[in-house]
């Protein structure tokens, strides 16, 4: 069997999560490939809002295309008349009230892990509040990310697809162009995760003030047809809502399901403020994006009072014929950069589970030197294309996709809520009665919203679940066989002191030069080194123990780069931090040694990796099929050369078999 990179030596499948203060690191926030930029003191408050209202609130944005349409078809079938109208806006905007604006922009925003959210971020900060690894802080951080992805991928679809089902309503087209709609959707889609590689850094200082434009239509449109019947202002009371769900008994359950698909992206919210900040985001979504959908909303709602036929497409039968093309371009427009949000935010949250060791060492490339964020993951972006492609194909049309939306989205959510509980009790210190009476009406809600999507399972919301699913399971095994592999690692090592100690009673062949060995754990003997003793039986002039650590920081500044601790006259430990929105750069910052008296040339300097070839063993450590699993990650696995950017001329590879 051919060797393996092993997880403990150097080619470790992410660089270490943690500071050396034993703080975790934040995992990078979604969507950071369109910031506006990295730091927040440099861009001014009003432009960081409107990149904002371009990223943040992309999805959220384009709601109204379809949540009231199918919202209202489901309470039409039960109590009728007005109530059937005025309700399902009335849960609307109560649910834009209390999952957005409660929840998210006034409570959860407030649990940041150094300015940074989303679910890994909270993994990682419940984890630091409670002081020590949970298993049940961290099966719910692996939930939450493969839910992630489950949304990832429909997102886009129903997106794009029901901006483009706009042309059925066009003047003067009819039918005629029906059979287009799927085709055309699926070339704007194809085109969108081409266009992927070649990074959009150039693009997204645009995506700000198209959506602002587009939240404005929404407003102005709302408001508009506001005027339509004027008694639809009822709506903005929670009775109405209430009445409904009351009056439909269980199918006002399944109507929650469908009124849900108006707060999905919600989350954003939380995962993109380490690149917006709290104040811009939350000033975005009070001032102006709530205060547009809440008119569109209305207006649609009046519309449909007035005009009962609308309810077939409101959102569509609310633009006057003369601004049709251009609201249909635009809506497009928006949908697109939606969608660039979500398959951003999959690359971000890719690049966060390697980093934590959920997931094998994965292509990553960074595609602008000028942000970050600015990063493509070929393997992820190939996956979403082929999801997304598959799912306009199956499913046809925005109405049959809005069966499969929403329950990733309402997990993600209340796993949320059940994390911050450690945040709130261990970290804000409140008592566990205050916690509780906060916690408990967003659990319940999120509960409800959760139970009422499950009931779309049979129609097509398996396919999220069975997706989540396999990548729990993907997470699950490459992070247990990682701690096999380590504990075997370190059960047959020796510590590093007492090697140095034998070593100095019965000292070796040297031969000239240096040796770097790279590995995760800098107090016991790399494997390499033992390796390199044992049958080469040498030992190099100079001898560097190597770790490269991820901090809780974006960026690590030069002279903070490097922790050096000389051991003695053969051997140094060095200690490389990187921020976690940096690529490691291991020769350039091994470069900044000189300024604390190493000097070596790299070019004559030799790189030892550690390499095990892993067998599968059937009587010990995980089933022998999930032990396949994990060697077929470990084999597919990012070389870590590429990933520590080490020159392949000096590398030397040394290992042996291990079963796990």
């Amino acid at each position: 069997m051919a060797g393996d990179a092993s997880p403990g030596d150097g080619a470790s499948p992410a660089p270490l999560t943690g500071s050396s203060d034993g703080t975790p690191a934040p995992a990078p926030a979604p969507a950071s490939a369109l910031a506006v930029g990295p730091a927040h003191g440099k861009a001014g408050f009003w432009a960081l809002t409107i990149g904002a209202i371009g990223v943040v609130f992309g999805d959220i944005g384009t709601s109204p295309l379809y949540a009231l349409r199918e919202a209202i078809a489901h309470a039409r079938s039960g109590v009728g008349g007005d109530l059937a109208v005025i309700g399902v806006v009335s849960l609307a905007f109560w649910a834009l009230m209390i999952v957005v604006t409660f929840k998210y922009v006034l409570f959860l925003m407030r649990a940041d892990n150094r300015g940074e959210g989303g679910t890994l971020a909270l993994m990682a900060l419940a984890t630091h509040a409670v002081g020590r690894r949970s298993a049940w802080i961290f099966a719910l951080g692996v939930c939450g990310a493969a839910l992630f992805y489950g949304d990832g991928i429909i997102t886009p679809a129903i997106s794009v697809l029901s901006a483009i089902e706009g042309v059925k309503d066009a003047p003067g087209v009819g039918t005629r162009l029906d059979a287009f709609i799927v085709p055309i959707s699926a070339a704007i889609l194809i085109g969108l995760f081409l266009v992927q590689s070649r990074g959009t850094a150039g693009l997204a200082r645009y995506f700000g003030p198209i959506t602002a434009i587009w939240f404005l239509s929404l407003g102005a449109l709302g408001l508009y047809h506001i005027f339509d019947d004027v008694s639809v202002l009822r709506a903005l009371s929670p009775h109405y809502g209430v009445m409904l769900l009351l009056s439909d008994g269980f199918l006002g359950f399944i109507i929650l399901g469908s009124v849900f698909l108006a707060v999905t992206g919600a989350e954003a919210l939380y995962a993109d403020m380490g690149h917006f900040g709290k104040a811009p985001i939350r000033m975005g979504w009070l001032c102006f994006v709530l205060p547009c959908l809440t008119l569109n909303y209305l207006g649609q709602g009046a519309l449909i009072l007035d005009n009962p036929s609308a309810a077939e497409n409101p959102f569509w039968s609310m633009v006057p014929q003369f601004a049709y093309w251009p609201m249909l371009a635009l809506a497009t427009a928006a949908t697109v950069i939606a969608s660039q949000a979500v398959i951003t935010g999959a690359f971000s949250v890719t690049q966060q589970a390697v980093q934590l060791g959920l997931l094998p060492r994965i292509d990553i490339r960074f595609t602008s030197e000028t942000q970050a964020g600015q990063i493509f993951v070929p393997a992820v972006n190939t996956f979403l294309m082929l999801g997304v492609l598959t799912l306009l194909f199956v499913f046809q049309s925005s109405h049959n996709l809005t069966a499969a939306y929403g329950v990733a989205v309402t997990g993600v959510m209340l796993i949320n809520t059940l994390m911050a509980w450690s945040v709130i009790t261990r970290k804000w210190s409140w008592s566990i009665w205050a916690t509780l009476a906060a916690l408990i009406p967003f659990g319940f809600i999120d509960t409800v919203f959760l139970t009422s999507n499950l009931l779309k399972i049979p129609d097509g919301a398996w396919l999220p679940l069975v997706l989540g699913a396999i990548l729990v399971l993907i997470m699950w095994t490459w992070t247990r066989g990682s701690q096999i592999l380590s504990a075997k690692a370190k059960k047959d090592s020796l510590p590093l002191v007492d090697l140095i100690e034998m070593l100095r009673a019965r000292p070796p062949h040297r031969a000239p030069g240096t040796a770097i060995f790279l590995t995760s754990d800098p107090e016991v003997a790399p494997v390499a080194l033992m390796h390199n003793l044992k049958h080469n039986k040498v030992l190099h002039e100079k001898n560097i123990i190597l770790t490269v650590r991820t901090t809780d920081r974006p960026r690590v500044p030069d002279k903070e780069r490097v922790t050096m601790e000389p051991i003695n006259d053969d051997f140094k430990k060095i200690t490389l931090s990187f921020g976690f929105m940096e690529s490691p750069q291991v020769p350039r910052a091994l470069g900044l040694c000189r300024k604390q008296g190493l000097k070596f040339d790299i070019m004559s300097t030799s790189f030892f990796l550690g390499r095990r070839s892993v067998v599968p063993s059937a009587s010990q450590g995980m089933p022998l099929w999930q032990d396949k699993l994990y060697i077929f990650l470990m084999r597919n696995a990012a070389n870590p050369t590429d990933f520590f950017h080490i020159p392949p001329g000096r590398v030397v590879e040394l290992g042996a078999q291990v079963s796990v």
